[in-house]
């Protein structure tokens, strides 16, 4: 894709799942990927893993909800990896699924600390230095359930609602300074998060994927790499009169 060689860009929970595939996929158009997470054996095994292959890449422990740490560390990222151009907001969690009514305090403000605060945070930090840079690319993570509701995980779908209204605003706030700002609304994808859901209901990741499967018109969930294809997209210069958009990626799901 085109203009991403030698560009640096952070992705947030990079250590696995969809953000595992989005640096791999990053690195192999070429850019600089700055990979981020709380998971650190897995987060540096991937950098050595893309640097042994030909690409560029560093691990940086980050919390997403830490704003001083996210600070700190996107000015060494700036500094000594390279001008930042993109952002890949994709660290989150799923959190409580029982009924709003049952949902406490505690359990609502831990998914929004992670899935929107982090998103805030780690956007108000990049912002600078995408301006200081001549522009950039963020990408946010948010979902189907962004879109459209179902009858479980109620913080998990408005933080996701959020993260798109979010993704809308910022776009309009910082067009004039050449910084694009898109959404991606994936449907379910194989990732861990699959098997932890599967879990919570008592029933094996196997019998969980088909009732998945049966959900969406093409007659199977994605795969990380589906997400992560969308993701460079947006990130490239192929995609240079998009922002503010919704790019879903979901098998049909939401068409239906």
């Amino acid at each position: 894709m085109k203009g991403l060689k030698e560009k640096t860009i952070i992705v947030t929970g990079g250590a696995s799942g969809i953000g595992q595939a989005t640096c791999r996929k990053l690195a192999e158009e070429g850019a600089k990927v700055a990979i981020t997470d709380v998971q650190d054996a897995p987060g540096k095994d991937l950098a050595d893993e893309i640097n042994e292959t030909g690409g560029s890449a560093r691990y940086w422990n980050l919390d997403v909800t830490d704003e001083n740490r996210i600070e700190e560390i996107f000015s060494e990222i700036n500094e000594n990896f390279g001008a930042i151009y993109g952002l890949v907001n994709n660290a989150g969690i799923s959190g409580a699924d029982k009924p709003t009514d049952q949902v406490t305090k505690e359990e609502w403000e831990q998914v929004m600390k992670i899935n929107v605060d982090g998103v805030f945070l780690c956007t108000k930090y990049v912002i600078p230095y995408m301006k200081e840079n001549g522009g950039g690319s963020i990408i946010n993570l948010s979902s189907i359930y962004g879109i459209i509701g179902n009858k479980d995980l109620p913080p998990y779908h408005a933080s996701k609602g959020a993260v798109r209204l979010m993704t809308k605003n910022d776009a309009l706030t910082y067009a004039e300074e050449n910084i694009r700002i898109n959404s991606v609304h994936p449907g379910f994808i194989d990732t861990p998060l699959v098997d932890e859901l599967a879990e919570r209901k008592n029933i094996s990741a196997e019998e969980f994927r088909s009732q998945l499967d049966s959900l969406h018109p093409m007659g199977h969930i994605g795969q990380p790499e589906d997400i992560a294809n969308g993701i460079a997209f947006l990130a490239s210069e192929e995609a240079g009169f998009m922002t503010g958009s919704e790019l879903v990626i979901d098998g049909g799901y939401t068409a239906q």
